[in-house]
């Protein structure tokens, strides 16, 4: 089915509601599923009979592949249009799902996920780029609120759903209910989402597939690199070289090209490289924050896994009140000074942590986490509004790549911290690494002060 072509301000507002509708909707399902697989790698490594350590690749591949296409795919969505990268990503992940869920080995499952990562990277790649040419842009920073709430919301309650999913039936049912949630986000999305014309005609140029191979090369072989470093120094250090010089490469033959798979071009844009900056600082400290917790609960403070899921809970429970408020309130005020302040929250939250977790005891602690949480809200809503909003409209997709590249990057970067930090000081690790994570924090608020003097508001075309 066509869709009618982007609007210049938005879609009509029913046909605006189904779209959003499809969007959120597929964003929610990779979310979710993303919370829930952690909760069944017990039950995956028994019934396939393999380490339990193995099973760790069931993640690591999908997070990998995801950080490795999310740029091209952007990238291919500016020339073919962001509409048709959408279904088609949306496609292939539900169809993964299934595979994922009749997968007999794990070698083959860990097969179906990366298929799974190549259907949700083209879906997260575009998604920001379709919000954008949807809803007029005086509420761009409502709409990413909306997101930001619907990606807290499924964060927050997906080990939950992967509980009651878990306590009636196998794991496989985990992926195989993706399906259904496939087909009626496709149903929903193809007639309403916003028409490939306008980005399709504006972006132009051909497709580079070896700089797509180099970006895949570069930020697989980096962060693979960062897993090894623990285990492995000197291959880790070996495969780490591997990928920057494949960055080099690709930097080198992306320099100068109008529409770059990498997006040098969007990079020289003070407000959005100090974002992506920004976006890098906050997500490593939330991964920090994310991986240490459940340690100092369970084997410092002596939580059990019950406690400790109720405890960590306040984090999203915090976001996704705030994000749609700071949506609003970035359509209105200066989108640095809200980042800001929510980098100060969250290194608060996360010092506090560290420094006197037992302070106010476990109402005390989950204020603390709550706090945490605020900020973390205050920050990302209007920090990708700034990156997004400050993008020519041609380059939406590039932008919305970003958005994602930077997301996963510093989620890999804080989780690797943390491993290292546990290498470096076991005793204290927890508290050394939520430490880390306020510097983490309190720096994402510092570039957004400096991104202050170079903010403007951002033309709607």
């Amino acid at each position: 089915m066509s869709a009618p072509p982007a609007q210049e301000d938005g879609l009509p507002p029913a046909q605006r509601r189904l779209a959003v509708l499809s969007i959120m909707l597929v964003l929610a399902q990779s979310v979710l599923l993303a919370a829930q697989v952690n909760v069944a790698l017990p039950g995956i490594a028994r019934d396939l009979a393999v380490d339990p350590a193995a099973t760790v690749w069931i993640v690591n591949t999908y997070q990998l592949t995801v950080v490795a296409t999310m740029l091209p795919f952007a990238a291919l969505g500016d020339r073919i249009g962001h509409r048709r990268v959408f279904l088609v990503g949306t496609a292939v992940f539900g169809l993964a799902s299934a595979a994922c869920a009749m997968a007999p080995s794990l070698p083959l499952l860990i097969a179906a996920r990366f298929v799974q990562g190549l259907g949700g990277a083209a879906t997260m790649s575009v998604q920001p780029a379709l919000v954008r040419f949807s809803f007029p842009h005086s509420q761009l920073g409502r709409a990413i609120g909306y997101t930001a709430m619907v990606v807290a919301v499924s964060t927050a309650v997906g080990p939950s759903a992967a509980a009651a999913v878990l306590a009636v039936a196998s794991w496989p049912w985990m992926f195989l209910v993706n399906l259904p949630l496939a087909l009626i986000g496709l149903a929903l999305g193809a007639p309403t989402l916003p028409g490939d014309e306008a980005t399709r005609s504006a972006a132009g140029g051909r497709f580079d597939a070896v700089a797509a191979a180099l970006n895949a090369a570069a930020f697989s072989l980096v962060f693979i690199g960062l897993y090894g470093l623990a285990a492995r120094p000197v291959l880790g250090v070996a495969v780490l070289c591997g990928g920057i010089a494949a960055g080099v490469a690709l930097v080198r033959r992306e320099s100068g090209a109008p529409a770059p798979l990498l997006p040098l071009d969007l990079l020289r844009i003070r407000v959005i490289g100090l974002a992506v900056v920004g976006s890098v600082c906050n997500f490593t400290a939330q991964m920090t924050a994310f991986v240490a917790l459940p340690f100092l609960l369970e084997h410092d403070l002596g939580r059990d896994q019950v406690e400790t899921g109720l405890l960590i809970t306040p984090w999203a429970v915090a976001v996704a009140l705030v994000a749609p408020i700071a949506g609003r309130l970035s359509d209105r005020f200066s989108t640095a000074t809200l980042c800001a302040i929510g980098g100060v929250l969250t290194a608060t939250g996360l010092a506090l942590l560290a420094a006197m977790p037992l302070a106010g005891g476990i109402v005390g602690f989950a204020a603390m986490v709550a706090l945490a949480g605020l900020g973390f809200g205050l920050f990302q809503t209007p920090n990708n509004r700034a990156m997004l909003g400050a993008a020519p409209r041609a380059r939406s997709g590039g932008a919305g790549g970003l958005q994602g590249t930077a997301r996963l990057s510093g989620q890999t970067l804080g989780s690797t911290l943390v491993g290292l930090t546990f290498l470096a000081a076991p005793q204290n690790a927890p508290s050394a690494a939520l430490a880390l994570g306020a510097c983490f924090a309190l720096a994402g608020g510092v570039v957004s002060l400096v991104r202050r003097r170079h903010q403007r508001l951002a033309p709607p075309g």
